[in-house]
């Protein structure tokens, strides 16, 4: 009882006395961030203030009087309220004007924190790393804290594979496609990356590994921008890319357009080895991977009124890349004698071509912040890729033996989706509520043709070929809302309802697959923020991981006649419950702790044929898990001329086979060390120095190698003539590869590396230009640390 009069005592003074102002800041097209709020007293004495969030949104709180509310802005006229505060009050929206008096240019100078931590996410400020200039999504991703890319797959650091959002909105690529896509985005377009490990209801339940939102930047108002980069990246091989960026931003209209093209090669180096009972395999893999891509991104958006906004935005993808490789397979008796070896060469063709098409309306209904926002959707992707390939025999002492095979692999696959949303955002008194639902419709179709050349012609081989229809509707509605509890704890909250039905048809085996269900998905959020140090927060969430279409596509895509991929249509979605708790110290440590359950957890596994001695890749269901962990991020910046980013990530796995196929789970505990640092060499010059290391460790069916990366880059400003040139040495001492990655199926045990140019040289010259009459290009006000500690 004691204990708890004293918490209510200790809340108490706050509930009589304090009361809320809230409100947001904005132009005549867009929020305005970073703008500084101020109450003073009649005296003109500073009472307290803030500045206001991404969304221009601000939170004061304040005893009971009569207050001069001042919002201001650098470029800005600035606005005066007086406030009577009696209770709590939303001031709804405050709009500013650019003032009449401005310079022919004024460049704001400011620096965000490099990690930024909210209610339901992480926010990595990419701007402040020069490895943007000149880079692309990919490269971004992989000093992004917490987040890894390893072997195609993008995911938060010990939840597995994540979705990938563009501005908001999910991306339907996945896999190869998906890094693809983002190897042609542009760094420089970036604005920040948003790693969120327990998304909110707003935002589809799928993906068990959270959702890594990638927010592009947007025009400044009354301007128009163009940038333009040129960069050379050397491997083994080389590609070259072009770059160009155009923002124009003028009273109703804004647009802006992004034009990417690359043009090259790089390498690709594989290893496999096999232990077969009496045998052993030894496979090299090497190849010239094609770059030949293409990729643009048009936005326009266009105010209807003071509080109707519409916009189209257009992305689309090519790659046309034509891939040579060749594979040897030496074959070793059981005493490591040479039996043979067979000499695989052959093309891939690969043309892949996806156009993303959105349109969006937002209406403000009033000043309050009240808002509707419609989207709708549509997505198209089609893929082909023709292999032609040839196996050779030889001999011990390398004498020909003859032609094992020779055949031509032709795989498509087209995917359309259309879908709609449909969210509102009702603020109330005490809470702010939003709701909304969705609806998508999914087709997919696919087919492989196995054509055996071995004879001189090509001839259908149609127990190696197949055709594959697959439908997916998924139906969803959400209500979530967030509220400030006390002037200390902040509550969010939400529940999602999704309705999915799918099916599969294959024609080889005239089988039809459906499935259905329906599932509730809720989130829970608490953020207490006890003083100017110490910030608390826990996070639940409940997500669903479905299948991709190729997993559950049952053709065989044959690399050669001894190794194939099979897709298997009886693939079930998974299911996981996601725990967190965090805690953020001055705003440069932040810590938290994460148990994740997953439960019928699928998964690629390597299996063979000891009797054929074939390889083969499958999709199974086949274990539950439990990932846990604890991650401490922190930042240095007490000298000017050095900013450090660093984190420590102890992870554990735990895992439980519920199918049986001839293996164990291996479980275990890893160690992940990222450092990423920025030092100011001279007032244009820039130094920067990036680190991360991955212990040996196991995880279910497989265990991975150690792996450590050292990259660091040189970014030089040429103001005089508003050119940037960057130098940037990735992964110097060529030890970020996969390797040692071991799994055990059915006594058969199976070793597996692979080194995609990790180890590369990139040169990049940017040019700006443009009519920058009012330019943010990041700024922090003297003042920003008084305005924190007085709230």
């Amino acid at each position: 009882m004691k204990q708890l009069i004293t918490i209510f005592l200790f809340f108490f003074p706050a509930l009589i006395i304090a009361q809320t102002i809230t409100g947001k800041v904005a132009d005549k097209t867009e929020a305005i961030p970073y703008a500084n709020v101020v109450i003073t007293d009649a005296n003109q004495k500073i009472i307290t203030g803030t500045t206001t969030d991404d969304t221009g949104f601000f939170s004061l709180k304040v005893k009971a009087g009569t207050y001069k509310l001042t919002v201001s802005f650098i470029g800005y006229k600035n606005v005066t309220r007086e406030v009577n505060l009696t209770k709590d009050i939303h001031l709804g929206t405050i709009l500013i004007s650019e003032s009449e008096a401005l310079l022919d240019e004024v460049v704001i100078q400011f620096t965000k924190r490099i990690l930024e931590r909210k209610i339901d996410r992480l926010v990595f400020n990419v701007s402040q790393s020069i490895a943007a200039t000149g880079g692309n999504g990919v490269d971004i991703l992989k000093i992004t804290p917490g987040v890894q890319l390893q072997n195609g797959t993008i995911q938060i650091l010990g939840k597995g594979a994540s979705r990938v959002l563009i501005n908001d909105r999910i991306s339907p690529l996945q896999g190869d496609e998906l890094v693809s896509f983002l190897s042609g985005l542009n760094a420089n377009d970036i604005e920040k990356i948003e790693v969120i490990t327990n998304p909110p209801a707003k935002y589809e339940a799928a993906g068990n590994g959270g959702l890594i939102n990638i927010v592009l930047k947007k025009g400044v108002q009354n301007s128009w921008r163009n940038s333009s980069t040129l960069t050379y990246n050397q491997n083994s091989y080389n590609f070259t890319t072009l770059t160009n960026n155009f923002f124009y931003n003028k009273n109703r209209i804004s647009f802006s357009a992004n034009l990417n093209a690359s043009k090259g090669s790089f390498e690709n180096n594989e290893g496999l080895q096999i232990h077969y009972p009496n045998n052993f395999w030894d496979i090299d893999v090497r190849s010239k991977m094609g770059k030949d891509q293409f990729s643009g991104r048009f936005l326009v958006d266009y105010a209807l009124s003071a509080k109707t906004t519409f916009g189209l935005q257009y992305l689309t993808t090519s790659n046309t890349p034509k891939d040579l490789g060749t594979t040897i397979s030496s074959i070793f008796d059981a005493n490591n004698n040479l039996e043979k070896k067979l000499i695989n060469t052959g093309v891939n063709n690969v043309n892949t071509k996806n156009h993303t098409l959105n349109f969006h309306l937002i209406t403000q209904l009033d000043s309050l912040g009240k808002r509707i926002s419609l989207d709708a959707d549509y997505f198209t992707l089609n893929s082909k890729r023709d292999r032609d390939f040839v196996t050779e025999s030889y001999f011990a002492n390398g004498n020909f033996e003859g032609l094992n095979s020779a055949a031509i692999n032709n795989a498509n696959q087209k995917i359309e989706n259309f879908s709609t949303k449909l969210d509102v955002d009702l603020p109330l008194k005490k809470i702010h509520v939003s709701f909304g639902a969705k609806a998508s419709f999914t087709k997919s179709l696919s087919d492989v043709f196995y054509y055996n050349t071995i004879s001189g012609t090509a001839v259908l081989d149609a127990s190696r070929s197949n055709k594959f229809t697959y439908h997916e509707d998924n139906l969803a509605a959400y209500v979530s809302g967030n509220t400030q509890l006390t002037n200390k704890l902040q509550m969010q909250f939400g529940l999602r309802l999704e309705n999915s039905k799918t099916e599969g048809l294959s024609t080889q085996v005239n089988q039809t697959n459906a499935n259905e269900y329906t599932k509730l998905f809720p989130t829970l959020y608490f953020s207490y923020t006890k003083n100017d140090y110490h910030n608390f927060g826990f996070t639940y969430g409940r997500r669903i991981n479905r299948p991709n279409f190729t997993h559950l596509n049952p053709f065989r895509y044959y690399i050669n006649d001894k190794s194939y991929s099979v897709g298997n249509p009886f693939l079930q979605p998974t299911f996981s419950d996601n725990f967190e708790f965090s805690h953020v110290y001055k705003n440069k440590f932040h810590t938290s702790v994460f148990v994740n359950y997953i439960s019928n957890g699928f998964g690629t596994v390597f299996t063979s044929d000891i009797a054929n001695q074939t390889q083969i890749i499958t999709r199974e269901n086949y274990f539950t898990q439990y990932n846990y962990g604890i991650t401490e991020s922190f930042s240095y910046a007490k000298v000017s001329w050095w900013k450090s980013q660093n984190s420590i990530n102890l992870l554990g796995y735990q895992t439980r086979f519920i199918k049986d196929f001839g293996s164990q789970p291996k479980n275990g505990m890893r160690l992940y060390l990222t450092s990423n640092n920025t030092f100011t060499l001279a007032e244009n010059t820039k130094l920067q120095l990036n680190s991360w290391y991955s212990s040996k460790h196991n995880s279910g069916l497989y265990s991975l190698g150690e792996m450590f990366d050292l990259s660091f880059g040189l970014e030089h400003h040429f103001k005089k003539s508003n050119v940037k040139m960057s130098l940037f040495f990735n992964d110097v001492l060529n030890t970020t590869s996969l390797n040692n990655y071991v799994s055990t199926v059915n006594g058969v045990e199976q070793v597996y590396k692979q080194n995609e140019s990790s180890r590369n040289f990139r040169l990049s010259l940017s040019y700006d230009f443009g009519n920058k009459k009012v330019q943010v290009k990041n700024r922090d006000f003297g003042n920003d640390d008084e305005l924190r500690r007085s709230h």
